[in-house]
Formats: C-alpha cells, structure tokens, sequence
C-alpha cells in the first residue's frame, strides 16, 4: 500500500518519553501504516499528504514505545488465548517467550513431562521453530512473539535419562535442533539449570549449545543454579559459559532467595558489575517479593509465607497458605507439599531492599516471569509493569519515569537485538502505548490476581489501536512471529 494510502494516527501534544532514557519532551507522533513517520514536531506537509489521519488528543498523558515482556512462559498463551489480554492491558506490545529452559519448540508431547507443565498441555506439537512461527502467524495473537529455545526443552527431547550430562551423539542432536531453530529466527539460548530436568548438565554441555547461539548473533538466559546459599558460585558458572561460548547474557529474574540471604544484593549487583565490565552482560527482574513456581520441598523451609496455586490432586486447595493447610491436615509444611504435587505455588522468598535494589539497578530490565497457564496466577501476570511505574517512579522517586520506561522498552531492545522496536523515532515500528501518569497502576493482588491495571488508556502494536482501557470486548490484533534477523 502506498504510504499516502495507508492509515494514519496522530497523536497530539502528550508527553513523549522515547525509551531512550533521554528527557521526556511534549509534542506529536505520527503513525502510518506498521511505523512511526514522524515524532516531535510534525513538519505541515508530512500532515497535508494525510488529510484522513485520525487525532487522538494527549495532553496530560505520557506516549511510550510498547512494553517489552522479556521473562514470559507465555509460549502457548499466544496460541491458545490470542486476545492476550493479560499482557495487553498492561501495556506490553512484545512477549520474549521460551525463559528458564523451557519452550514449546522442540518437544512433541500429548502429556508434557514435568517442569514442561508450566506452558500448558495443549501446544506441544511444534517440532521446530519455523513450526511455531507459523503458529503464531496463524493465531495472530494481540502481541509481538519473539522466542528463545529452551535447554531443558531440548534434552527432553533427545536424551532418554536426564540424571547426567549429555552424551555425543545426544549433544550433537540438541546442537542441530538448536541451529535449526537460530536459522529460523530464534532469539537464542535459554537454561533452566536451577530445574531437575536440567541440572546434571555440565559446563561442556552448556558451552557446546551457547556456541551455537553464538555463532547465529543469539543471546543466552538463564535460571542460574542457585538463587539461594549458593549464588554467587552459581552467577559465575552462568558468566564463564556466556563468556567461552562468546555471546551476551541474561540472567533470569535475579534475586537472592530465602532469609538467610535476605540482603546479599550487596554482593551480587556489584559480582554482577564487574563482570559486566569484560562482558555484555543484563538481567531481569519483577517488582514483586514473590516469586511462583512448581511445588518443591526444597523450597519449604518453615518460615517463608507459601500460597498455593494449584494442586492436581487438591485443586480445592488453591489460594490457600501451605502452614494452614499442614495445620489442617495435622502434618508438616514439607509433607503437605508433597501431598499437594504437582502443583504451583508462590514463595515470599525475596526482601523488599533486594528487589528494590535490583530493580533500579543499571543493568536491570523488567519481565514479568508471569505462568498464564496457573489456576490462581501471581498477579505480575496482570501488573508487573504498571506497578515499576507507581511503586518506583512516582510513588517513591528511585526511579525517573524515563528510566523507568528505557527499562522496560529500550533497554530490553537492545539486549535481545531487537531492531526499531522499544523506541519512539522516525522509521520504528508503531508499538505505542498512551497512560495516565496519574494513575497508572497495577490493580493485581495475590487475592484477585486477574485484574486490570489502571491507567493504561491505549495500545498500538504495529501501528493498530489494539486495547482502549476500559473496553469488556476484543479489539483487533495486529501482533507478529519476530524473527531475530528482522526484529
């Protein structure tokens, strides 16, 4: 279509903060067709050659690129539940799917084994990712899908005991399954090491498959070993595989777990810093003292607060805390959690300071870590990112709302090589979300997790108005596969 042709959306006079992290400056924004034409001041003619353009009145509202969700398992939440309403609503345009190790892609499965569960049981019938791509294209979900390839994935696939580390001829299978998936898009690597289905993987079982990723310009996130006592040996086992196999790393939603490690930010932000210095190096994070994730006894240890998500045998049990249901049934925590597997739960097992400090640290970027497929979810699922806004801008100041948004636009971009998205600027994509910076606000509780946030008043993604607070029904959906060569 002609540009003249093509549908245009001026925005007028809010304030545009362009996920640079630069100061935010009143003006207008253009959009025709799938891209942002103009920002700023808008010259009259590039206005004359629009005479249908609709104008949306901003004043008193911020305009920010699309959030960008880069720790989702919405993998087949895209799929199965398109509208995505859940991250939509939040103001997020883009999902980086497949953390933790785990993906749809490679697995073929009517009944996924263990930590696979998360993603649901429905999609596991995408051999490859050129498979799942299609997918995507065909369910033309709300949102932009980008996706990394999960190691766990891959050795369910290909190795029969997952109690060691690969063998050859098992390496060599994940390692053409791997650059399959990188020649058709893939955003890289993924690793869930913390997991039982990954954790007897070694060092040349890691490096091996990064290189892989590496050679195709790919990233590698991952779960590190231990978030708990052990961390600090964990975040250098994570750094030393990024850093030989030669490509950039994430680490996955970093905290420091439990109370015994209550305040040990203090040690890993700087480790993490220093690292940084001989290596590209980020991380994620959620604004939340809670983390969610299959039931473990390992992680019951009689002291931290535990509610219970769902229990395949006790689903009656969800929304309940782990201590009241061990006092019901006149057994300990640890016994009552077994009874309960499989299951999903979330464990307080973070202190504020910590995820304070994490959060408005400088490498840090946000993602939600939400599990869509849960009974009762976490509530970042619906408002991890209205609540970065009011908790750490304009509640407490840590973070300037421009910083704020880079965190969870531009920065996200450009760790994932993501061209000409998570920026407001001639030529990118019109992922565009209007909010209320009065009020934008997370309204998700661990009590009614499912609850739309406040504030966020509009969503363009690729140049389509796809959300209008405040509306019970679908709009349209205008959301892509983004292949890592045309991200």
């Amino acid at each position: 279509m002609p540009i003249d042709q093509a549908p245009a959306t001026l925005l007028r006079q809010g304030l545009i903060v362009d996920g640079t992290g630069r100061p935010g400056q009143v003006g207008d924004l253009l959009m025709v067709g799938d891209r942002l034409l103009a920002v700023g001041q808008i010259p009259p003619a590039l206005l004359a050659a629009h005479p249908r353009c609709q104008v949306v009145d901003c004043q008193g509202r911020v305009l920010a690129p699309g959030f960008i969700d880069v720790h989702t398992h919405d993998d087949a939440a895209v799929l199965d539940h398109p509208a995505m309403l859940p991250k939509l609503s939040q103001g997020v345009s883009t999902v980086i799917v497949g953390n933790c190790g785990i993906s749809l892609v490679p697995v073929l499965s009517q009944d996924p084994p263990g930590l696979l569960k998360l993603l649901g049981p429905h999609q596991f019938r995408h051999p490859r990712m050129s498979d799942y791509a299609a997918a995507v294209e065909q369910a033309r979900p709300a949102v932009n899908v980008a996706a990394l390839v999960g190691h766990s994935a891959l050795r369910i696939r290909h190795m029969a005991d997952l109690s060691r580390p690969a063998q050859a001829a098992e390496l060599a299978a994940m390692q053409a399954e791997l650059q399959d998936a990188m020649d058709a898009g893939a955003l890289g690597l993924s690793s869930g090491v913390f997991y039982q289905e990954a954790y007897a993987a070694d060092a040349d079982e890691l490096v091996a498959l990064a290189s892989v990723a590496a050679r195709a310009g790919g990233v590698y996130a991952t779960h590190i070993r231990d978030e708990l006592d052990a961390i600090l040996p964990a975040l250098l086992e994570a750094a030393g595989t990024a850093r030989q196999a030669g490509l950039p790393l994430v680490i996955s939603h970093h905290k420091c777990a439990g109370p015994a490690n209550w305040g040990r930010t203090r040690e890993t932000l700087p480790l993490l810093e220093a690292l940084a210095r001989d290596q590209e190096l980020g991380l994620d994070v959620y604004p939340y003292t809670a983390g969610s994730t299959v039931l473990r006894t390992d992680l019951v240890d009689g002291v931290i607060d535990i509610l219970i998500t769902g229990s395949v045998p006790h689903p009656e049990m969800a929304g309940r805390q782990l201590a009241d249901i061990a006092q019901e049934w006149g057994v300990s925590q640890q016994q009552a959690c077994e009874r309960l597997m499989p299951g999903g739960a979330c464990y307080f097992q973070m202190h504020q300071d910590d995820v304070d400090r994490v959060v408005t640290h400088p490498l840090s970027m946000i993602g939600s870590d939400g599990l869509p497929h849960d009974e009762r979810p976490h509530p970042r699922l619906w408002g991890a990112f209205p609540r970065v806004l009011s908790r750490y801008w304009r509640d407490t100041g840590m973070l300037s709302l421009e910083l704020a948004i880079h965190k969870m636009t531009g920065l996200s971009a450009r760790r994932f090589r993501m061209a000409d998205r998570g920026e407001l600027r001639p030529g990118a994509h019109a992922d565009v979300v209007v909010l209320d910076p009065a009020q934008v606000r997370d309204r998700a509780t661990f009590d009614q997790p499912e609850q739309f946030s406040a504030g966020i008043e509009q969503v363009w993604v690729n140049g389509v108005l796809s959300f209008v607070g405040g509306e019970p029904h679908e709009r349209a959906r205008a959301g892509r596969f983004l292949p890592r060569e045309t991200c």
